[in-house]
């Protein structure tokens, strides 16, 4: 604890003042366009073991298509069984990798570094002897609900959890697209667990004559991989996916349940928590992982530090 300008420091949570929706405002107009050009810039975290698990996320998704499309249906004799298909199944797999892309090049709600300092004290506007509580890890003052990723380095507005597939916290800005992610990994591992099943009885029927262009033992071994990740990955995501909506229904993340914290915000329960998370009303911009996408944001705008890079 030390004292700054008649107020105290401590190296624990949150301060009401700090709303979760509010971030870190200087009044000089340097600070406001840093954190400005901090907005517009892509998240990326460079860590070694969420890297690789970002790229066999993709590369198992490849491997799905790829059995689903050249093993199962281009060989089949019926053409709009292979059509419609082929055209679903790939369309729920674009919308699984573009929702993996923005989960992991989204701001999760970084609280900024450094803002613990007696300007921003000043400018607080805080009673004499009031408490704010700060992060002894990367020195900002944390909002209600926030906490310190050890991964990322960064204190997270409402971190839900630190997920290496996306590599990447889920916290307040990117939930969203978590959420769309496992629910299009889902769909998808169920469509291909389906197809493998209608495959398996045409091969079968057909006693393996026709069945494919690839060999029937090389057929079945490929198939059988894709019944292990599908299968794997349904219950996997189906899981998540369920607690991630329980949680968003009960405005209560994965630490604050796991902690046992007692709410010390209102709650937004069910319609209102899914509300404040996929915005607005329900439409289809809900499932749409492209909505709010902004080209400018690939720009390039090198500018690095910390465990992460913006663009």
């Amino acid at each position: 604890t030390m004292q700054s300008s008649g107020h105290r420091f401590r190296d624990v949570e949150h301060h009401p003042l700090l709303a979760d929706n509010e971030s870190y405002d200087s009044s000089s107009s340097s600070s406001s366009s840093s954190e400005a050009d901090m907005a517009e810039r892509v998240w990326f975290i460079r860590d070694g073991c969420g890297m690789v698990c970002a790229i066999m996320t993709w590369l198992l998704v490849v491997y799905a298509d790829f059995v689903v499309t050249f093993v199962m249906l281009l060989p089949s004799k019926d053409f709009w069984y292979s059509v419609i298909n082929g055209v679903l199944f790939n369309c729920l797999a674009v919308l699984a990798l573009s929702s993996h892309l923005r989960t992991m090049l989204t701001d999760p709600g970084a609280v900024p570094k450094g803002n613990a300092t007696k300007e921003y004290m000043d400018n607080l506007q805080l009673k004499p002897g009031e408490v704010i509580y700060k992060c002894p890890k990367c020195c900002s003052i944390k909002p209600e609900r926030a906490h310190h990723c050890s991964i990322c380095k960064r204190c997270i507005r409402k971190m839900d959890h630190h997920c290496p597939w996306v590599n990447n916290c889920v916290g307040e800005k990117n939930q969203r697209f978590f959420v769309l992610f496992t629910m299009y990994i889902a769909l998808i591992s169920a469509h291909a667990l389906v197809l493998c099943g209608f495959q398996f009885f045409s091969c079968v029927r057909g006693q393996w004559t026709e069945c494919s262009d690839f060999s029937p033992p090389v057929t079945v071994i490929l198939m059988i991989f894709l019944c292990l990740e599908g299968f794997l990955f349904l219950t996997f995501t189906a899981v998540m996916f369920g607690t991630q909506i329980h949680s968003i229904c009960n405005d209560e993340t994965e630490i604050e349940r796991l902690k046992s914290e007692k709410p010390t915000w209102e709650r937004r329960l069910r319609w209102e928590g899914m509300k404040s998370v996929f915005g607005g009303q329900p439409s289809l911009l809900w499932i749409n992982p492209f909505a709010g996408f902004r080209i400018r944001r690939l720009l390039l705008r090198g500018k690095k530090g910390g465990p992460e890079f913006s663009v």
